[in-house]
């Protein structure tokens, strides 16, 4: 998971612990990552530069886990950047953490980062590890316009024409928050927010949404993913295995299924379009026959019930409200791809 990672609070060590817990889901994530490149599932040259050690190798279930929501994040994302191709467009990625997607766009589509600004929101520690790896990696620096680059490893922000990592809290993201003074909020935008929001309050969570909807002029869209269903017998023992780690998940009462999710888009102002599926879904509905026998074939999934139980309580949720074509292609997505 790539969550968004708390900053330094009054009110004693077990506050702190309990935020370094959550911090550490980032390298989680990473390890994860690697794992399924090393299985065969994903291509992706750059995993590897954000982990530090040897890798440690998952479970089939997760490695497939991972696969599914590359996948489907990936192909969202992709039709909002070929739609309308010329028109400049912006991704937010918040609680971005060691995430590799914008040097795999640039690496795989070049021609696409002409016309694109990719920002990366997360709390200074982890930006600030993040560059270092770039600094130190020609691989990552060749992918970045020279021209306006700036670095401060210190403070965890890197600037340049089409790539930027911002040192933020996210909670102070609310309508007419001081951030969208600094950045263009007039052209159309993706945000991505990967296991992020579900760490924040229902309170904080909808008023980063509604920043979304309210301080952004042109089309807006959202991916999210997130865990649903916390209220059977498989969900409860998922929160009381988070718990015992200092993990609370704590928007999953609120949007816990589906429909919730459906809904907490419609209300918060992703008023043209707003579907959710299950990572279950996902697997039988998007990836094609050839395909689930190809992945099926990397290794014995032993697991295969408590994989469709686990796959059940993962989504993946997206919204938007266009204002123009950018977003015209994802009421389809997924569709007739198997």
């Amino acid at each position: 998971m790539n969550p968004v990672r708390f900053p330094k609070r009054e009110g004693g060590s077990s506050v702190e612990e309990k935020d370094r817990v959550v911090q550490q889901t980032d390298q989680d994530a990473s390890q994860s990552r690697l794992s399924a490149v090393e299985a065969g599932y994903l291509e992706d040259p750059f995993a590897k530069l954000f982990v530090a050690g040897e890798v440690q190798r998952r479970y089939p279930l997760i490695n497939r886990g991972t696969y599914i929501r590359t996948t489907a994040i990936d192909k969202l994302v992709n039709n909002f950047l070929s739609s309308s191709p010329r028109t400049p467009k912006q991704i937010i990625s918040l609680g971005a953490g060691s995430d590799t997607r914008f040097f795999r766009i640039a690496s795989a589509n070049p021609g696409v980062i002409q016309n694109l600004v990719y920002r990366e929101l997360d709390f200074r520690a982890i930006t600030s590890r993040k560059i270092a790896s770039i600094t130190t990696s020609p691989e990552l620096q060749s992918l970045l316009s020279p021209q306006d680059l700036t670095v401060d490893q210190v403070n965890g922000s890197l600037t340049s024409k089409h790539y930027s990592i911002h040192p933020l809290d996210i909670r102070a993201l609310h309508p007419s928050a001081d951030f969208s003074a600094s950045i263009n909020t007039s052209i159309p935008t993706l945000f991505i927010s990967e296991c992020c929001l579900v760490y924040l309050s229902p309170t904080e969570a909808d008023a980063i949404l509604k920043w979304i909807t309210t301080d952004f002029s042109s089309s807006v869209g959202i991916i999210l993913y997130e865990p649903i269903g916390g209220d059977d017998a498989f969900g409860r023992v998922m929160i009381q295995n988070l718990a015992a780690r200092g993990i609370v998940l704590k928007t999953l009462k609120k949007y816990s299924s589906l429909e919730r999710q459906v809904e907490r888009l419609r209300v918060l102002g992703f008023s043209d379009g707003q579907l959710a599926v299950s990572v279950k879904g996902i697997h039988d509905g998007w990836v094609s026959a050839g395909e689930r026998g190809r992945i099926a074939g990397l290794e014995m999934l032993d697991e295969v019930e408590e994989w469709d139980m686990l796959a059940a309580h993962y989504c993946v949720a997206w919204g938007w409200r266009d204002r123009g074509e950018v977003f015209a292609g994802w009421r389809d997505v997924g569709r007739g791809d198997h």
